[in-house]
């Protein structure tokens, strides 16, 4: 699952006691296990080995640069969601040639911006954005290659807020309307229309919504073929599961396995848009207890980390399984589960400073007991955490750690007060 694990009651990443970040970078922190987020990414390259799929590892779920960098340097291409996303991209020094670029509402400026740099992709969501990219594309004498995402109309099980794939969706077309999409610009000169784009949500905790998606897909490519349009590329997405609770998540060649036969004899060239499944449970988010408090029947502990620093809980109603870093034989976690068989332990509220009754990581969890002064643990904070933080109550963004093996390398600086106002000095 990852390299994060107890000795001698001391939780360590990797080779590096995380008690000795905090000392030497504060609290909250991101830390991130550069031996996880490799073997999350081997694991979904050698399943899928047979195709040789391009790998476009999703940004917004964890972008910083430096791992970007080693993700470009791993062989993997980015899938993007923004012009910030591709300049991030290419800051990392990755190529161009192996970005896909998804997203509803793409402005001229992001889109002359991606032509310009010569991504592999364009995935399309909507009639209005293929017309406008035919036309900027004919302005500058371009052929924008495209992938058109279409909504199968499958339920991927997962938190209304991240399903992607149903007929009502504000991504992709229908399947009902894509054919006419194909007929009206399949044939457009500053366009190349050969590849199709699915992604149903995420997290996806099973195979059997990407089996329910190509039962209807590959029929669809058939169709295309049958009337002239050469799609040679299927665009898988992504939304595989990262394991929040132990064994959460199927292994990826589970996935693969029911995948790839239904692919076989197609001649598609594939490409995966993981996110979660890399970077989530290589990420922990490390807070401090600044005070316990009673409060009628609840008992709460408040860490110096909140909603800004991790949404998903208040968001999400996530779970993130939460763990003191430092413990006595009897409170090591064989497994990581919202309800540990264990004696012993309390039930708390862990919450953060921010003025919103919304502001907790964890509700009415057993926990060991802690106090002032403690560190936990926010397991599988790798994806969607920093990303989605914010400066909301003029809180500094928390400092971004990367371990690799007994080394620890600052890989973003904490925020300072003096950068909550800097861009407001006009």
């Amino acid at each position: 699952m990852d390299f994060f694990s107890y000795r001698d009651g001391q939780l360590y990443c990797e080779d590096v006691p995380v008690d000795r970040i905090a000392k030497e970078f504060g609290t909250p922190v991101y830390i991130y296990s550069q031996a996880t987020l490799k073997h999350h990414y081997d694991r979904i390259k050698a399943a899928y080995a047979e195709f040789d799929p391009m790998i476009c590892y999703s940004v917004k779920s964890c972008g910083n640069l430096n791992i970007l960098k080693k993700l470009h340097e791993w062989g993997s291409g980015f899938d993007v969601v923004s012009g910030g996303e591709l300049f991030r991209v290419l800051q990392a020094g990755g190529d161009p040639g192996k970005v896909v670029y998804a997203g509803v509402g793409k402005t001229d400026v992001e889109i002359n911006a991606a032509l310009d740099a010569g991504i592999a992709y364009f995935n399309i969501e909507s009639e209005e954005e293929l017309a406008n990219l035919a036309r900027l594309a004919r302005d500058k004498g371009k052929r924008a290659q495209c992938a058109l995402r279409i909504n199968p109309d499958v339920d991927p099980k997962t938190h209304r807020h991240t399903a992607t794939g149903k007929r009502e969706s504000k991504f992709g077309v229908d399947l009902d309307r894509a054919m006419t999409v194909f007929e009206t610009f399949g044939k457009e000169s500053s366009l190349s229309l050969s590849a199709v784009h699915l992604h149903l949500g995420s997290p996806i905790y099973s195979a059997e919504p990407y089996v329910e998606a190509l039962e209807k897909t590959l029929p669809f490519i058939d169709a295309l073929r049958a009337k002239g349009f050469a799609v040679d590329t299927l665009d898988l997405g992504g939304g595989l599961g990262a394991d929040y609770q132990t064994g959460q998540t199927p292994p990826t060649l589970e996935y693969a396995d029911k995948i790839i036969p239904m692919l076989r004899g197609q001649n598609l060239k594939l490409i995966l848009e993981p996110g979660r499944s890399i970077a989530g449970n290589g990420g922990l988010l490390l807070t401090r207890v600044i005070y316990t408090k009673a409060g009628g029947d609840k008992r709460f502990l408040i860490v110096d980390a909140a909603m800004n620093d991790l949404i998903r809980p208040a968001f999400y109603g996530a779970f993130h399984f939460i763990w003191p870093v430092q413990v006595g034989d009897a409170f090591v976690p064989e497994r990581r589960e919202e309800c540990p068989p264990m004696d012993g332990l309390e039930k708390v509220d862990v919450v953060g400073p921010i003025c919103e009754s919304g502001d907790f990581l964890a509700k009415e969890r057993m926990l060991p007991p802690a106090q002032r002064g403690d560190l936990l643990g926010v397991f599988t904070a790798g994806a969607y955490a920093f990303t989605m933080s914010s400066q909301y109550n003029a809180r500094p963004r928390a400092a971004e750690v990367l371990v690799d093996g007994g080394q620890c390398h600052l890989i973003r600086r904490r925020e300072t007060y003096d950068d909550l106002v800097a861009a407001e000095r006009v």
